[in-house]
């Protein structure tokens, strides 16, 4: 398996393939066929980490595990639920989480994030499962209150920093069966595996691309297990999946 992140350098963001402790940067998006390592490397202790990702645009599935669409006390659905989280939202690993004064209610969603690697249009399932170029974490920060309120989900789920995704992504790893869990403050509040998704990584690529075209470094989150809760000014929300590692973000008030 691979890793590849994206770093702040004082020669603007650089992608990079992480390798131990060491990262060692690309001339170019790590799916682009002809990126290649460059000579110049940079320990990964101390590095400002960004989203694994420039996307142009983050797509999104509500409802995707059962168990969470019982806890909001809604239907599991026919088809994907699915809505658009802004570029201007991604947020990486270690930056902080900053909470809007226009919500009193802001919850994590611990995800899978997929990474895509080729532009899809209308793809088969099997052609949007070789298009996933990669896997992250993503936590699909939310204005509770506000989305409830206004029923549509694109201010609640739209703020700055409310796009984390991180600390990279992996390229090889198997999305079918994997562990997901959110811990604020150390403690445990998500635990839940991909396989409870109702619809796969696969169909969920599919059916966005039937939707709008996408583009190589596009994120689409999966959706998120049961236990989402609020999340307040000094916590610190990690969410952790197996194989991939721990996307770490502080909370602090705008």
């Amino acid at each position: 398996m691979s890793r590849y992140t994206r770093v702040q350098t004082l020669a603007g963001p650089r992608w990079a393939e992480v390798e131990g402790d060491a990262l060692h940067f690309l001339d170019g998006a790590p799916w682009w066929a002809g990126a290649r390592r460059t000579d110049v490397s940079a320990p990964l202790a101390g590095a400002t980490l960004l989203a694994c990702s420039d996307a142009s645009k983050v797509v999104a599935v509500g409802q995707n595990y059962r168990q969470h669409a019982a806890e909001m006390g809604k239907p599991v659905p026919a088809e994907p639920l699915i809505f658009l989280k802004p570029s201007t939202a991604l947020n990486g690993h270690g930056a902080p989480i900053v909470l809007p004064p226009e919500s009193q209610e802001v919850h994590h969603e611990s995800e899978l994030g997929l990474v895509i690697g080729e532009r899809l249009h209308r793809a088969s399932e099997a052609e949007a499962a070789r298009g996933i170029f990669a896997l992250t974490c993503f936590n699909d920060v939310t204005a509770r209150d506000i989305q409830k309120r206004e029923v549509q989900h694109t201010r609640g789920k739209g703020y700055d920093t409310f796009a984390c995704a991180g600390p990279w992504m992996v390229r090889g790893l198997d999305p079918a069966d994997l562990r997901v869990r959110c811990r604020v403050n150390g403690v445990v509040k998500q635990d839940g595996r991909t396989s409870d998704m109702v619809f796969s990584p696969a169909r969920l690529v599919a059916f966005m691309s039937s939707v709008m075209t996408l583009l190589p470094g596009d994120l689409i989150a999966t959706g998120t297990p049961s236990g989402v809760g609020p999340i307040r000014d000094g916590d610190v929300v990690e969410v952790e999946i197996d194989g991939i590692g721990v996307l770490r973000n502080p909370v602090q008030k705008a």
